[in-house]
């Protein structure tokens, strides 16, 4: 009989123990699940079973927007790819399948991307995306190769945008649009203006001609009156010349690059200028090399500088400095050179930056000393032929303004052979 009632007794302790513990496991698995507060007074059996069906219904909206957000991607006018870790395709939509020429649709066993896609320029936007973990984009002109070695087929050219968007454990997803129409109407543009401009240049020549013989033999109360007339043939003239070069440079690359000492061209440059600077009392402050050596076009990189530096000089403030550094700096991998301009003025307004370099642009009349004299003097053009040389030459431009002056500030960088130590001094006043 004690036996038994020992035995009995621990059998009762182990099953108090054990549903303690079953107790504790439960109590802890509802802390870990969303209970619905009118479920918190029911038994453990039906707060589990409630949480149950809660999940089950999350699951199912989460599968739906899911299924909507493939649905819509699958239906998008852009194309769209994913690759994992090891650049191999997990999705794309069918536009990408059409852009790219991907015959694959069985995404069971992946493929590597550059298999089934002959892109370089696509899998270096993957692996810069992927390395910078920042979303990235890249122009490129698509050759599309059948990538069968048996059935080397060319396919159509046209060009690409891609944007690449780093995605969790590696993966990174790529939106891929055709700018083939946006090129037509651009190309379109740039012929439209270019044929008008030549239209334009004659006639200007004339009225102008034919201004300057009636200056001299008119009464002179009416000479304002025929200066007047020559200052706005002369503004349409200039800017019948600055269309002409953003055609030219649109057309055709660079010829004759050569190696060119860029202080020498800045130097250049500012005499040109130095009439207008001395009549404002303004200085150039220039930081730098004394020489600094780049492979370059020295007539379009002269046209770059001089229309820098005027632009600096319309908008600084009379006696103050317009300021010029050369520096080495790399983009990338590749070496060069970085040309900062900056001036004293109001600078741009911030909703301007992102179309400095649009044509025809010009800032807010706060910009200027007058009105009168940015509408005068200025095309709208110069920027943009800024940008175009620097583009033709594999280079970079951006615009802000400086954090020091708040001037308009505006850096080039071009690539460069070689760069002396730096020196600072004044070029002119």
């Amino acid at each position: 009989m004690i036996s038994f009632l020992a035995g009995l007794s621990i059998g009762i302790v182990c099953l108090l123990v054990s549903r303690q513990r079953s107790g504790a496991r439960r109590k802890a698995l509802l802390e870990r699940i969303r209970i619905q507060p009118e479920a918190q007074f029911f038994s453990y059996e039906a707060q589990i079973a409630s949480a149950i069906a809660n999940q089950s219904t999350a699951v199912s909206d989460l599968q739906a927007e899911i299924d909507e957000t493939n649905l819509v991607l699958q239906r998008s006018p852009f194309g769209y790819l994913k690759v994992d870790e090891e650049n191999r395709l997990l999705w794309c939509n069918a536009k990408a399948r059409e852009l790219l020429g991907i015959e694959q649709t069985d995404y069971t066993s992946p493929k590597l991307l550059l298999a089934i896609a002959r892109s370089y320029e696509l899998d270096q936007l993957i692996e810069e995306t992927r390395t910078t973990k920042t979303e990235c984009k890249k122009d490129w002109t698509l050759r599309s190769i059948s990538p069968d070695p048996a059935n080397v087929l060319e396919g159509p050219v046209y060009p690409l945008s891609g944007y690449g968007i780093p995605l969790s454990q590696g993966n990174v997803g790529v939106f891929l649009e055709n700018r083939q129409e946006a090129v037509m109407l651009a190309q379109q543009r740039d012929r439209w203006t270019s044929d008008v401009a030549h239209e334009l240049k004659t006639p200007l020549t004339s009225i102008r001609l034919v201004g300057e013989t009636l200056r001299n033999r008119i009464d002179p109360s009416l000479i304002t009156w025929a200066d007047r007339l020559l200052q706005e043939v002369n503004r349409l003239s200039a800017l019948v010349d600055d269309m002409l070069s953003l055609s030219h440079l649109e057309q055709q690359p660079p010829q004759r690059l050569e190696d060119t000492d860029l202080v020498g061209i800045l130097r250049q440059a500012w005499q040109s200028l130095e009439p207008q600077a001395k009549q404002q009392e303004n200085c150039l402050e220039y930081q730098g090399p004394d020489n600094a050596i780049a492979s370059v076009n020295s007539g379009l990189i002269y046209r770059m500088v001089i229309n820098l530096l005027d632009n600096a000089l319309k908008y600084s403030p009379p006696g103050q400095g317009i300021y010029a550094r050369l520096q080495e700096s790399t983009e990338g991998a590749m070496p060069g050179l970085l040309l900062d301009v900056f001036d004293c003025g109001e600078g741009f307004l911030e909703k301007d930056l992102p179309f400095v370099f649009d044509r025809f642009y010009r800032s807010d009349t706060s910009r200027s000393r007058s009105g009168s004299d940015m509408l005068s003097n200025g095309t709208g053009l110069g920027l943009s032929i800024v940008q175009k040389i620097v583009e033709s030459h594999q280079g970079l431009v951006k615009a802000q303004n400086h954090p020091e002056t708040g001037g308009a500030w505006l850096q080039v960088w071009l690539p460069k052979s070689s760069v002396e130590a730096n020196k600072v001094y004044s070029i002119s006043k």
